[in-house]
C-alpha cells in the first residue's frame, strides 16, 4: 500500500523530482544537484515506489512528465523556493547586513560619524539609505528605521537616538562688529518641527523677521547657516561637532524642548536582540 504521508520520505527524492522535471532530463538534474544520473533515476524511481505514482514516461529518447508528475510539480517548486527563500533571509547573508533607512540628515549628521564604533569583523555589514518618503519597510528592505516622533509597535525594537533640543545658532562672523542676532535673517524648516513662532512664544524673542529662505532638509539649513545666510534654529544633538569646532554659536541660553525626537526603530524579526543592543550603545 503507498505510503500518503510525506513525513517518511527524504527530501532528496523530492529535490531530485522537482529539479528533473524542472530541467527536462535526469542529466541536467544530476549536473545542477552534484551527483550521478543513476542516482537522480533511482531517487524518483524509489520516490514514485513510496507514493503509488508515476511522476515520469520513460521512452528510448528520454523521460517526460506524467499527468500527475506535471500535475504536482509547480506545488513542489513553490515550497521549495519558499524554503530556500526563507533560508536566506533567516541564515543566509541577509543575516550579515543590516540596512538603516534615515533622512539624509540623520545619515549625515548623527549615524555616519558613529559607524567608526561599528568595525568588527564579527559584526554584520551597516548600510545606510536615504528615506524615500511614502515608501515603506518592504519597499526599502530596511532592517532598522529612523523616523520622527513615531514609534512602530510591537513588532519593532525601538529607542529614542536623543532628548530633541532646539536653540538658535550662527555662524560667528555675523556677530562682527556688536549686531544683535535678533535683526539677522532668519532660516526656517519645512515639515512637522517646531519652528521661530513657537520660539517665541517659548522665549518672549521677537517673531521677526519672517525667515525668507526655508529647506526641506535640516542639514541643508544648517550649511547654509555655516556659510552665514543667517540664524537657524537647531537641533543642538545634531550640530553639537559644529559649536565645538567654532564655526557655529549659539546665541541664546534658553532651549527648547520639543515632545517629539527621531526614533530607531527595528523589526524583530528582521534582527536579533544582540546586534539590536548593539546598534542602540552605538547610535542611541
Amino acid at each position: 500500500m503507498p505510503d500518503m504521508s510525506l513525513n517518511n520520505i527524504p527530501l532528496e527524492w523530492v529535490r531530485a523530482f522537482e529539479v528533473a522535471g524542472r530541467t527536462g532530463t535526469f542529466t541536467t538534474a544530476a549536473k545542477e544537484s552534484s551527483v550521478t544520473q543513476a542516482s537522480i533515476s533511482q531517487r524518483i524511481s524509489n520516490l514514485e515506489q513510496r507514493i503509488g505514482a508515476q511522476l515520469f514516461v520513460r521512452n528510448a529518447r528520454g523521460v517526460t512528465l506524467s499527468v500527475q508528475g506535471e500535475a504536482w510539480l509547480p506545488y513542489v517548486t513553490a515550497a521549495f523556493r519558499s524554503l530556500d527563500e526563507s533560508y536566506e533571509e533567516l541564515f543566509g547573508i541577509q543575516r550579515e547586513k543590516i540596512t538603516i533607512s534615515a533622512s539624509a540628515s540623520i545619515n549625515e549628521l548623527w549615524l555616519s560619524p558613529r559607524l567608526r564604533h561599528w568595525q568588527s569583523k564579527h559584526k554584520p555589514q551597516i548600510v545606510l539609505s536615504t528615506m524615500v518618503l511614502q515608501a515603506d519597510d518592504d519597499q526599502l528592505g530596511a532592517t532598522i528605521r529612523v523616523q520622527y516622533g513615531i514609534g512602530k509597535g510591537q513588532d519593532h525594537y525601538e529607542v529614542p537616538l536623543f532628548s530633541e533640543q532646539l536653540s538658535p545658532v550662527v555662524a560667528p562672523e555675523l556677530l562682527a562688529g556688536g549686531t544683535s542676532w535678533l535683526n539677522l535673517p532668519r532660516l526656517a524648516l519645512s515639515g512637522p518641527r517646531l519652528g521661530w513662532h513657537e520660539w517665541a512664544r517659548h522665549s518672549g524673542d521677537p517673531i521677526t523677521p519672517i525667515p525668507k529662505m526655508r529647506f526641506d532638509s535640516f542639514s541643508a539649513a544648517l550649511s547654509a547657516a555655516v556659510s552665514g545666510a543667517g540664524v537657524l534654529l537647531a537641533s543642538l544633538p545634531l550640530c553639537s561637532s559644529l559649536l565645538e569646532q567654532g564655526r557655529l554659536i549659539r546665541v541664546s541660553e534658553q532651549i527648547l524642548e520639543p515632545p517629539k525626537t527621531y526614533w530607531m526603530a527595528g523589526r524583530k524579526a528582521g534582527i536579533t536582540k544582540s546586534q539590536w543592543n548593539d546598534l542602540v550603545d552605538i547610535f542611541a
